[in-house]
């Protein structure tokens, strides 16, 4: 219990520190963690005190069992902290149980809090504090006879009530003397108390819920009881022998009544005597055996088997503590500090071998070998559950034999570490293993055989299709370490402390698994100070550090590999095992943890690792190439910097790499089939290594190899344009592309009117990367290049992605800024507008596909390009309508629907609006704009959030340069799909609008503007659809009560006539129920609108499609409730409201009703045209 209280509270520092690290306030850390008594239980007594209230209430009672879950549930790791508390919670609720006011329902409430307390206290615990008098044996058990077993409600009842009985069992009277006359007197027919308990118990053992395990803690107790084992023990293993035998496992029921069964038997084993089992132990192994319950599909029965035949094993062997197992020495602290020396500890725990071989005098059943021969298969189980439990069978079984046979036993154990075995038998030996060191029994001789097997299992890892298999293993090896480290003498372990050491630091910085990395990092000071540097390497590599698998590989190794005795196993773990590793991520860390670790150790690396990488470079293994490939080119780069550090004028990798290395390297690209990015990356590394490769015709072989990576550049990553940047940069650029440069540059421009999306996407990415050499003279041919690349042609709509990446590569070409500069070097004042036009063309991008709106790319790309250009330029005059038209773009993107691109619109506007340093000139309404976005609002404003970024935005709808495009973007906002974006977007577009209700002249111009953008996007589906949606609303909420109260309105009446344009001859149906809700709220306007807006609804209601008559019917029907003032008449009101409600007709009919609707209102009757198809009204 105290190592269990440990390890709780180093588990209770390390969660609190974790939770600081997150930035937690540590109070609350204290709180919720750092516990040190049981602070709530004024809480726990108020829940139990209120259950008589609120029992009878669903909804009370499962709110008060929650909150006393979550108060319970608080102190799982610390449960004993309960303990001063069990007894009155205990008292209360059995008092509520045993009174005879409580209800049914009452009863059950408290057992289920009774459960919850033993859930989280154990119920070994537990049971002890229930009152077992000889007057609570006859009610417990009449309670629980009265129990149903099949109520899935009530388990918890049950299981309390047979746990409870199991405490009764335990009273030191003979169980006949409860059962009165019943033995004397022939005539009652009632069963004795010990056959009412056996029935109970059986009965349970067959159930399915919890109250199972409770049964056999129940045999556990009653069977073994002196009175009861005399006269039913055999009958009762008779059952249970007879219902293994009998019951199959196919079925569900079958299960269970094994599960039962096998329990039972296992609780009597091991609480029963020796004496009275002995004798019933060969039968139950016979039955076992038979059974076959080994080679069951169920892995619990498999478990549960194994802790039978672990059970019966003890029984066979004598119960004695073997001799010649290895004692540390005490483990009492006043005793270790009362020991006057080291020696004389170490003297004290060596067994004497002459007691040994007289104590080990004893012949052993033949039983016990098929007993450890289950145990042994057991440990290769395919569950953990049924490993671990063979595992500690096996040393409580070794700790009662010989020591010629724990011998075998362990040799047995170490054949589980054959690479002929799965993972599974590994993971088993390992749990053995430990078993063994912590009990003593893998004797100081044995270690020489374990080491080496456990270091193995530390670096265990098998791949199995796309993943693989072993970290099980590797953390059942930490494991081992850490009961090696507790059970040995550190004299015993220092020939191993090394390997050791070396293996634990190798899991704890390069293991894949985290859980595997901290079980590593906890064990490094296990050794008891024989850990080489322990103390330094657990500081940088503790709990927390190693959860991050990149700071593990490139930054904790390389000070771990600062100490020498790590340097070599470090590096040789990362070539022989993760460098052709299966995981793509892990042989890239491995080989930039490579070019790391260059620097502790150079001439290694140069002298034997390099040689070693280069015939894996060339071999058949993918994975192995790969990352042999990536790790020459990352140590050459840093032999490379090495160099530069010691030689900063003429640094030279030659000094440390051979010359039949430096050619190897140079042929590799030669002797493997092509792997494109693979290459780039090796000559990116070799070109900034500046390897004598100068005028060699290996360049033209590269330049082929980045040529045709650049057609599948969106395949990979960005390797490839790196490649050809800094294939670029040898000691003289200039002499190298004398002539290639105007070559390279016109197929770049010429590959970007290909049709092949990829390869546009490539060479315009490539023309960006270019070094500032090759660019400078050929502005004037780049520029139009990228620019006729970002423009949307019908016939390449689909090339959305070429187009994102000629806007990037926009600013890549700007090599440099001079206001009279030549145009064919910088960008100066005669090619920026073109440059503008171009980015500003692709902020009105809006192509969709099968992806969505991929147009966003390309203005996402577009909106970064404007304002890296536009920083760059400030030095020069800038055009003002360009950055004019630039922030307007900006607002609009920034009032838009989708987030992602809102907060990135947002965020470049407020970097332009705040830079100072450069200032960037010609922004309209500054000051105003500094008013909306403060300097601090930069920060503290998140425009990914609905909430707060649309109350800013709408306030540019007060700055008459931003009001167009503001609108334009909050309309997709408003009348989009999205709940929050459209209800945080509307709340500010009213807020707006009725600020400006009383002010006629702002309200006329912020109509003007709306039609204005109607007009312009007529049929344009993206904007005018949501536009509906968003006039349908302003139109709902009165906002146009002023134009209402004016006839003809010209708003109203332009308002009308674009409406009647965008749906004729439309067949979208989202559209004209869109401007059916507009239509309807018209009807407020007055005059020669009102009659318009009617033929049109009366018109709509004879429309081809059935949803448009019905919607139209219904809203004109809402319409009229709602503006009483359409028709004054209450009969032939009541005339059109019954007309309207019957709209399940052809459209013949409907034209009769549609027309006589027309009279009732005064309005024309649409004549049918034969020519257009449409109706109307004569004029």
């Amino acid at each position: 219990d105290q190592s269990a209280r440990s390890l709780t509270l180093q588990r209770q520092i390390m969660s609190a520190m974790e939770a600081v690290c997150d930035g937690e306030e540590p109070e609350v850390v204290t709180e919720a963690c750092l516990l040190s008594e049981f602070s709530e239980r004024g809480e726990a007594r108020a829940l139990i005190n209120n259950l008589p209230d609120i029992h009878h209430d669903t909804v009370s009672r499962e709110a008060t069992i929650e909150k006393f879950v979550v108060i319970m549930d608080r102190y799982q790791e610390q449960p004993h902290l309960l303990d001063p508390h069990l007894e009155w919670m205990l008292n209360m609720l059995l008092e509520m149980i045993r009174s005879e006011k409580s209800p049914p329902l009452m009863v059950h409430l408290c057992f289920k809090f009774l459960y919850i307390i033993s859930k989280v206290r154990g119920y070994k615990i537990f049971m002890q504090l229930f009152p077992h008098e000889v007057s609570d044996v006859q009610p417990v058990l009449d309670l629980l006879c009265r129990q149903d077993p099949k109520d899935t409600e009530t388990w918890e009842t049950r299981y309390i009530l047979l746990l409870w009985l199991s405490m009764t069992c335990l009273i030191p009277f003979d169980l006949s003397r409860l059962d009165g006359h019943l033995s004397t007197d022939p005539g009652l027919n009632r069963e004795s108390i010990m056959d009412r308990i056996l029935a109970v118990a059986k009965s349970f053992l067959r159930v399915s819920d919890k109250s199972r395990d409770a049964a056999s803690v129940l045999v556990s107790k009653f069977v073994t009881r002196p009175d009861v084992k005399q006269k039913r023990l055999g009958d009762f293993l008779d059952w249970c022998l007879t219902t293994i035998s009998q019951t199959s496992e196919i079925t569900m029921e079958g299960t269970v009544t094994l599960d039962g069964a096998l329990q039972s038997l296992a609780q009597l084993f091991k609480h029963g005597k020796r004496d009275d089992f002995l004798q019933y132990a060969p039968t139950v192994l016979q039955c076992l055996n038979q059974k076959r319950i080994a080679e069951s599909n169920q892995a619990t029965l498999r478990k549960l088997g194994v802790k039978v035949v672990q059970r019966l094993g003890l029984t066979f062997l004598k119960p004695r503590l073997a001799k010649w197992r290895y004692q540390r020495g005490s483990r009492s602290l006043a005793v270790n500090l009362a020991q006057s020396s080291v020696t004389e500890s170490v003297e004290a725990t060596k067994p004497d071998l002459e007691s040994v071989s007289q104590e080990e005098d004893y012949d052993i059943p033949e039983e016990v070998e098929n007993i450890i021969e289950q145990l042994l298969v057991g440990l290769k189980d395919k569950e953990t559950i049924v490993r671990w439990s063979s595992a500690k069978g096996i040393g409580r079984v070794t700790g009662r034999l010989p020591k010629q046979l724990a011998d075998d036993v362990v040799e047995s154990v170490l054949e589980c570490f054959s690479f002929q075995e799965t993972d599974n038998a590994w993971h088993g030996g390992c749990l053995a293993l430990a078993e063994l060191g912590r009990r003593g029994l893998l004797l100081p001789s044995r270690l020489s055989d374990v080491v080496p097997l456990i270091i193995k299992a530390l670096t265990y890892d098998e791949k199995r299709g796309a993943c693989s298999l072993g970290s099980n293993v590797r953390d059942a090896a930490c494991y081992v370490c850490w009961a090696f480290a507790r059970a040995y003498e550190p004299n015993e372990l220092k020939p191993y402390v090394n390997q050791i050491a070396s293996a634990l630091v190798i899991a704890t910085v390069f293991d894949r698994n985290i859980t595997c990395r901290k079980a590593a990092s906890v064990n490094i000071l296990s050794p008891q100070g024989t850990f080489p540097h322990g103390i330094d390497i657990v500081t940088a590599a503790d709990y927390f550090t190693v959860g991050n698998l990149n700071n593990c590989y490139l930054t904790i190794s390389v000070y771990i590999a600062g100490f020498e005795e790590y340097t070599k196993p470090l590096i040789d773990h990362l070539v022989a095992m993760k460098v052709n590793h299966w995981d793509g991520v892990i042989r890239e860390l491995a080989t930039k943890g490579l070019h790391n670790l260059t620097i502790q150790a150079p001439e290694y690396m140069a002298n034997t690792v390099v040689p070693q990488l280069l015939p894996m470079a060339t071999g058949m293994d993918l994975h192995r190439r790969h990352g042999a490939i990536l790790a020459c080119a990352e140590i050459t780069h840093a032999l490379y910097e090495l160099a530069t550090q010691n030689n900063r004028l003429h640094p030279w990798v030659t000094d440390f790499l051979s010359s039949d290395t430096i050619e190897g390297l140079k042929n590799i690209h030669q002797k493997v089939c092509r792997i494109s990015l693979l290459f780039c990356c090796l000559i990116e590394k070799l070109s900034l290594s500046k390897m004598p490769f100068k005028d060699d015709p290996v360049i033209t072989g590269w330049q082929w190899l980045i040529d045709d990576s650049l057609k599948n550049l969106h395949l990979f990553s960005s390797g490839a344009r790196r490649g050809i940047q800094v294939q670029s940069t040898p000691q003289h650029p200039e002499r190298l592309f004398t002539t290639v440069p105007s070559m390279l540059v016109s197929q770049y421009l010429l590959a970007l009117e290909s049709p092949e999306v990829l390869t546009r996407c490539g060479c315009a990415l490539a023309l960006g990367s270019l070094p500032p050499f090759m660019i400078r003279g050929k502005l004037q041919k780049i520029l139009p290049g990228l620019q006729a690349a970002c423009k949307v042609v019908q016939k390449a709509a689909s090339l959305t992605e070429a187009r994102r990446d000629a806007a990037t590569a926009m600013v890549g070409v700007a090599v440099g800024v001079c206001a009279q500069g030549s145009p064919d070097r910088v960008l100066c004042e005669g090619n920026i507008r073109p440059v503008y036009e171009a980015l500003l063309g692709c902020m009105n991008d809006y192509s969709t596909d099968s992806r969505g709106d991929v147009g966003a790319w390309v203005r996402a790309a577009a909106m970064t390009s404007l304002m890296e250009v536009t920083l760059l330029l400030t030095v020069i005059s800038l055009i003002f309508c360009s950055v004019q038209r630039m922030m307007c773009c900006l607002a609009q993107q920034a009032a838009e629907k989708i987030d992602r691109y809102r907060a990135h619109a947002g965020t470049v506007f407020l970097h332009l609006l705040h830079s100072t340093d450069p200032a960037v000139p010609h922004i309209p309404h500054r000051e105003e704009l500094l008013s909306i976005f403060p300097l601090e609002t930069g920060t503290s404003l998140n425009w990914n959030a609905a909430s707060q970024a649309f109350p800013h935005i709408t306030q540019l709808l007060r700055l008459h340069q931003y009001q167009y495009h503001t609108l334009l973007g909050l309309t997709v906002s408003v009348g989009g799909l999205t709940e929050s974006t459209v209800r945080y977007s509307s709340q500010s577009l009213f807020e707006y609008l009725k600020g400006i209700q009383q002010d006629a002249t702002v309200l006329q111009q912020f109509g003007d503007t709306l039609l204005r953008i109607f007009r312009n996007n007529l049929r344009n589906d993206r904007v005018s659809v949501p536009l509906l949606k968003m006039v349908d609303q302003i139109l709902a909420n009165g906002c146009f009560d002023l134009f209402a109260s004016e006839e003809s309105h010209p708003f109203c009446v332009e308002l009308l006539a674009i409406c009647k344009e965008e749906i004729k001859k439309s067949k979208d149906v989202q559209k004209l129920l869109s401007c059916i809700a507009v239509f309807c709220g018209m009807v407020q306007f007055k005059g020669d609108v009102r009659e318009k807006v009617l033929v049109q609804l009366l018109m709509l209601l004879c429309h081809p499609f059935p949803v448009i008559r019905k919607t139209t019917a219904s809203q004109v029907y809402e319409m009229l409730l709602t503006y009483d003032d359409v028709i004054d008449d209450d009969q032939v009101l009541t005339d059109v409201m019954a007309s309207l409600s019957d709209t399940n007709c052809d459209i013949a009919t409907m034209r009769t009703h549609r027309n006589q609707l027309c009279d009732w209102l005064g309005v024309p009757r649409p004549i049918l045209v034969t020519k257009a198809g449409a109706c109307c009204h004569p004029p």
